[in-house]
Order: C-alpha cells, then structure tokens, then sequence
C-alpha cells in the first residue's frame, strides 16, 4: 500500500511537472504573437487542458495496457518509470529544451520493465494482434510509427496550410490580417490547448491505471476498509472516473504554473511569428492531435507543434527558422527514448537493491 501511495505521488507531480513542461506546446505562439499576455495565455491554456482531459480515455488505455505486459511487472516498475520521466522532464526543462514528456514516460516504463523481468524483451509488446478488435498495438504502430510521422505530418500540413492561406490573403490589407487573425489565434489556440490535455493527461491516467492493477494483482488492496474499496482494479477496463478527475485538476495546475524557458524557445527563438502563423501553426497541430487521440495514439505534442512552427516559418523563408536551435531540439528528441529507459532501468535495481538492503 504504500508501494502504491508513493507510486500515486509521483504520478501526481509527473502530471504537474507535465503541466508547465508543456505548457509552451498550447501558449508559446499565442504569447509571441502579442494576442494574449502570458497571464491570459496560461490561463486559456489551463482552462483548455482541463476540458480536453475529460475527452476520452483511449490514448490512457494505449499507455497501460498496450505497451507491456501488464501481468509481468509490479507496482515498483510503474514507480521507477515515473521517477525515469520526471527527471528527464526537470533537466530539458532547465535547459530550455522542448522534449516529449509521452516519450519519456514511455521509454523510463519500458526500461524499468526489462529491469524487473531481469531483461525478458518479450514483457515489451513490439507488435501484437489485439484479439477482439483484430488490429495491431504495441510499441511499434503506437509509438515508434507515429514518433516518425507526426512531426512530418506537422511540418508538411503547417507548410501548406501557411501557402494557402498566403495565397488566399494575397490582396489583403496587413492590417486586416493582423486583426482577424489575432481574434482566430485564440480559437486555435484554445483548440490546441484542448488536444494537448486531450492526449497528455490520458498518458498518466493511464499510468495511475496500471498501478491500481498492480497493487490489486499483488493483493496489496485485499485487506482494504469498505470505504477504499474502489482502489480496486482486478481487471484493466474503464478508467476509474476519480482518476480522470485528478488527473485534469493535476495538469490544469501544472499549466497554470506557467514553463517560461520553453515558452522562450518555442515563442521567440525558433521563428518570429505574426497572428495568422500562429493561427497555422496552432490549428495544424490541434487537428494531428486530435486525431491521435481518437485512435489511443499517445503523440508527442511538443514534436507536433514545434514542427508546425518550423513548417509555417519556413514559407516565410527557409532561412526564418533558426536550424541550429532546431538541431538542438531534434538532438533531445532522438535522445528520450534511450536514455529514460536507461534511467528506469536504473531506478528500478537501485531502488529494488535498496528496498532488499533495508530487510
């Protein structure tokens, strides 16, 4: 039980810490654009990611349940692979790097898996025929397919969506254009905000999931009192509805607590932008993720827009976008993936060592 509690509290601050980290993903462009300040900016954004995690739980159940086996690890991988993910998300934070949180947490749960089946690769589903829907999940049409093609969709889909409308606003006014879409930046902004929490918050809502059936699974809960008797999970179906709500209240938090240094590298660093680039940018990367979400595909919401962002800038010219940054930010993306689940690994023999030392 207190494997769990301890478990659940670093969910918790995983969640915030996702919040801020990647609150830059919903406001940067709104802020650099000057149609919002970043108080109201934040505040749209916390608002927006509230609403979007109560929409859905399919990416939750992706997190869970199709990744690894869920029957050959314990409530100490899930804990391991949070610590893994937050801090990874605390050191690109601090550096101002925008990196993916959904691949951290997934790369420190993979890593802490093989730790605590003693290097079994089979407790990672690579590519598994789901029995009742008949379609592939697993690690590599879940992830790895997506990684490579969500931030391309973003920069081709930003590019053309920019052409288009420079085409279209041809003959008119600056002014004009600075006005209109100053007011539309805050749909799409809203919109963008809504997807991120749509498809962020799931991923630890889906965490706190396998937890609770870990625990259940161990028999930690068989002695629980009548009133803790929903902690129970025998099964892993339906997302507990109290679960969701944490969640959302969590992340909302987490946003509201602002992400400056990343907003700085995503809002003013990487492409000077005008209202109607952030309008491109932020609606090209809603409708990927969007999508995403609808198939319980965890995306990276900070890979979408910052390629979004590239793609719009890039019809300026190429020259626009400040590749060496640019560099930098593949450069941790590429990255991720590797070192958190070398950290889960890790995490999990010290603490497992240190639990056993203890005795």
């Amino acid at each position: 039980m207190l494997i769990f509690l301890l478990v659940l509290l670093a969910a918790l601050v995983f969640e915030y810490i996702n919040g801020f980290h990647d609150a830059a993903n919903a406001i940067a462009t709104v802020i650099s654009t000057r149609v919002l300040t970043p108080r109201q900016a934040i505040l749209l954004a916390a608002v927006c990611n509230l609403v979007g995690a109560f929409l859905g739980t399919a990416v939750a159940k992706t997190i869970g349940a199709d990744m690894i086996d869920i029957h050959a690890i314990t409530t100490g991988t899930v804990f391991a692979a949070l610590i893994a993910a937050i801090v990874w998300n605390l050191l690109t934070w601090w550096l101002g790097i925008p990196s993916s949180s959904s691949h951290a947490l997934i790369g420190g749960l993979c890593g802490a898996a093989l730790a605590s089946t003693h290097g079994d690769w089979q407790v990672i589903k690579w590519s598994v025929i789901d029995p009742v829907k008949k379609t592939h999940i697993g690690l590599w049409p879940k992830l790895v397919k997506p990684m490579v093609v969500s931030p391309v969709l973003g920069f081709i889909i930003g590019a053309a969506l920019m052409a288009l409308l420079l085409v279209l606003l041809v003959k008119a006014r600056p002014s004009w254009v600075h006005a209109t879409f100053g007011k539309l930046q805050l749909v799409s902004a809203g919109w963008m905000g809504i997807s991120h929490g749509t498809n962020d918050a799931q991923k630890t809502m889906g965490i706190i999931a396998l937890s609770l059936f870990t625990a259940t699974k161990s028999g930690a809960f068989d002695h629980l009192p009548p009133a803790l008797h929903f902690l129970r999970m025998p099964v892993f179906n339906n997302i507990p509805t109290w679960v969701i709500v944490i969640c959302a209240v969590t992340m909302a938090a987490g946003t509201a607590g602002g992400g400056w240094r990343i907003i700085r590298t995503m809002g003013h660093k990487m492409v000077k932008l005008q209202p109607v680039h952030g309008f491109a940018a932020e609606t090209t990367a809603a409708l990927v993720i969007q999508t995403a979400s609808h198939y319980g595909i965890p995306l990276s919401t900070t890979h979408v827009i910052s390629t979004s962002i590239m793609g719009v800038g890039a019809t300026k010219r190429f020259s626009a976008v400040k590749w060496g940054l640019v560099h930098r930010i593949v450069w941790a993306w590429v990255l991720t993936l590797p070192i958190t689940g070398l950290l889960g690994f890790l995490v999990y023999n010290i603490s497992h060592f240190l639990a056993h030392a203890g005795r």
